[in-house]
């Protein structure tokens, strides 16, 4: 068997009765300590095979799942955007064995009565990791679907008490030129910063994610503590958290600081505001290496088809003009 062909899981295959509770141990070692089984995980094997029973109606409905086949864990830990180790898609998987990840810490701060510099171990104890199938769509045309693990945003961000005065939630990556490579080249401002609309983060689909198919995340896709939100281009789902601030003011953000035309503060899926330089109606889903890297293009969809769940968020909004 080659080690794509071990890598690949059917879209039905996400978890079985038989590996429930070998799961939960791993995912309550996760949430208690952070750091346990990460630092391998840059090199981590592909998680074992498992049949899980398709997403409910209401599950659907509620955006956190969709029985659309899954990516491969190859393609989802092998082909990534993370330019703090390099600007090629396989440039992160290549480097990032680099990124230590304990001690890990987050400084939260801002407009907020309870601030604090916690470890990671501390900014989600207690929270139970929950798995969430979501689809991901880059600015650059292509896509996913990946079983995340994580813990909704909003479950963190309660527990600092935001005052009135926080209208947005800003975020920072670490930048650190001895753990990531890439920092040596001026692509963008570093750090990497990102920042949400505070209802867009309190939002119940914005995760906090700390693995994927099973298993912590591997440093190339973020590890330990990076962002999902599902109805946005990827970029906005800012990866190895060190710093989350509560701010009054829109903050600024590394690619809308850097072209602006190109890359919208909110940066919701829209298939009918174009990137100055290609198309976004459709998009192709990666679907492994080599000749058959894309699948065939597909519609691209309002909010990467999370509509139901988050248009209400934009009402009254011209999503041309705020995009």
């Amino acid at each position: 068997m080659s080690l794509r062909q071990a890598f690949t899981l059917p879209a039905s295959q996400i978890t079985d009765e038989a590996v429930y509770r070998e799961r939960r141990r791993l995912l309550a070692a996760l949430a208690m300590s952070p750091a346990l089984g990460l630092a391998g995980c840059a090199g981590a094997e592909a998680p074992p095979p498992s049949a899980a029973r398709p997403a409910s109606p209401e599950q659907i409905k509620a955006g956190l799942r969709t029985n659309e086949p899954l990516t491969t864990y190859a393609d989802v830990t092998g082909y990534n955007n993370f330019y703090e180790f390099g600007t090629g898609k396989g440039d992160p998987s290549a480097a990032a064995k680099t990124l230590r990840l304990s001690p890990w810490t987050v400084a939260v701060g801002g407009e907020c009565a309870k601030p604090g510099k916690l470890s990671l171990e501390d900014l989600i104890k207690g929270l139970a990791p929950q798995e969430r199938v979501y689809r991901l769509r880059c600015v650059e045309g292509w896509s996913m679907v990946i079983p995340w693990l994580g813990v909704p945003l909003a479950d963190v961000l309660k527990r600092f008490e935001p005052t009135a005065k926080a209208k947005y939630v800003a975020f920072t990556t670490l930048a650190d030129r001895k753990q990531m490579p890439g920092i040596a080249y001026p692509s963008i401002s570093w750090p990497y910063r990102e920042g949400l609309r505070i209802d867009e983060a309190m939002h119940p689909l914005t995760l906090l994610a700390t693995g994927l198919y099973g298993k912590p995340l591997p440093q190339q896709n973020g590890a330990p503590l990076r962002l999902v939100v599902p109805w946005k281009y990827g970029f906005k789902s800012i990866k190895s958290i060190v710093a989350i601030t509560f701010v009054e003011r829109r903050p600024a953000t590394a690619w809308n600081s850097l072209q602006p035309d190109e890359y919208g503060f909110f940066s919701n899926v829209n298939p009918d505001v174009d990137h100055p330089r290609w198309s976004q109606k459709t998009e192709r889903r990666i679907a492994g290496t080599g000749s058959k890297l894309f699948a065939e293009r597909i519609p691209t969809r309002l909010f990467n088809g999370y509509g139901e769940q988050v248009a209400s968020l934009y009402a009254g909004m011209n999503l041309k003009t705020w995009f």
